[in-house]
């Protein structure tokens, strides 16, 4: 059996008075969903710097888990009472197990957050206020950093096009990252720090309008995991919206604990998904592509 079991845990709130007429139950401002996967020490560490971050939002927290056997769903009931659990007898996936969470969030705004990061508590506060002054952003994005301090090159990309694939599989974007023929999957010719229109954002921090996934729907769960960002992103821009790199706040992503997998094995997958990718979404520009 594949469906979910549901435990809907939140905290009550203290009651605050509302304007006559006022809805009681008014919807968050803010969903935020997590897919989990036996990394319960990073869960602990991304659910603490939530409540951090969101203190002062009208916010929900969703923590999908796929079958975990280390403890992580009995941490979240007794540390985060207030998270909303989706537990899953098998593991899904990263898209499956966020549309489940996508199908229940309320929130004016939809985060996808991977569970082995830690927020700013200005992230939520400063991205909220650019998609609210940029209403052509459909998709914003902040600066991801290694535990180290550098940045994580995937936090703004291009598509994957043939040509832009080539140029990564061949090594040129690490021999000429400045170079804007050559450094565009990872966009690595832009300063870090500027305020960026780009193709593509992380999916292991991604902001969006309830619009966009209105407009679009969730996300491909052919993509069992690495391109479902890339393909959301492209059907984002497909349907007109711009997606935005913000550097102005940041996370820490403790890269490749999310998936536990062997590194051979991860390599294998991701490759498998950009093909997927191309497949899906140029092979009809590309005519060489037929498989």
């Amino acid at each position: 059996m594949d469906s979910p079991a549901v435990l809907k845990t939140t905290a009550p709130r203290a009651a605050k008075k509302r304007p006559a007429g006022e809805e009681l139950d008014a919807p968050p401002v803010l969903s935020v969903i997590i897919v989990n996967y036996n990394v319960k020490e990073f869960l602990q560490q991304a659910l603490s710097s939530l409540r951090k971050a969101l203190q002062g939002l009208r916010a929900e927290v969703f923590v999908v888990d796929n079958a975990s056997d280390d403890g992580s769903v009995q941490l979240v009931r007794d540390q985060f009472p207030e998270v909303k659990l989706i537990l899953n007898q098998k593991n899904l996936g990263f898209s499956r197990a966020n549309n489940l969470a996508l199908k229940q969030a309320r929130g004016e705004y939809v985060v996808l957050l991977n569970p082995d990061t830690v927020a700013q508590e200005d992230t939520f506060t400063k991205l909220l206020r650019f998609m609210q002054n940029h209403p052509d952003a459909g998709m914003v994005g902040c600066k991801i950093l290694n535990p180290d301090g550098s940045l994580q090159l995937a936090c703004r990309r291009s598509f994957p096009t043939p040509w832009v694939a080539f140029t990564r599989l061949a090594g040129l974007s690490y021999l000429f990252p400045k170079s804007r023929i050559f450094g565009k999957y990872n966009l690595s010719y832009l300063p870090e720090n500027q305020v960026s229109r780009v193709e593509a954002i992380s999916g292991s921090f991604m902001m969006m309008r309830r619009q966009v996934l209105e407009q679009i729907g969730l996300l491909d769960e052919a993509f069992f995991l690495y391109g479902e960002d890339l393909d959301y992103c492209y059907r984002t821009s497909q349907a007109g919206w711009n997606i935005y790199y913000v550097p102005e706040t940041q996370i820490i992503h403790f890269k490749g604990e999310s998936s536990k997998r062997s590194r051979l094995d991860n390599l294998l997958v991701f490759y498998q998904s950009m093909a997927l990718f191309v497949k899906k979404h140029f092979r009809h520009r590309f005519f060489f592509f037929t498989f």
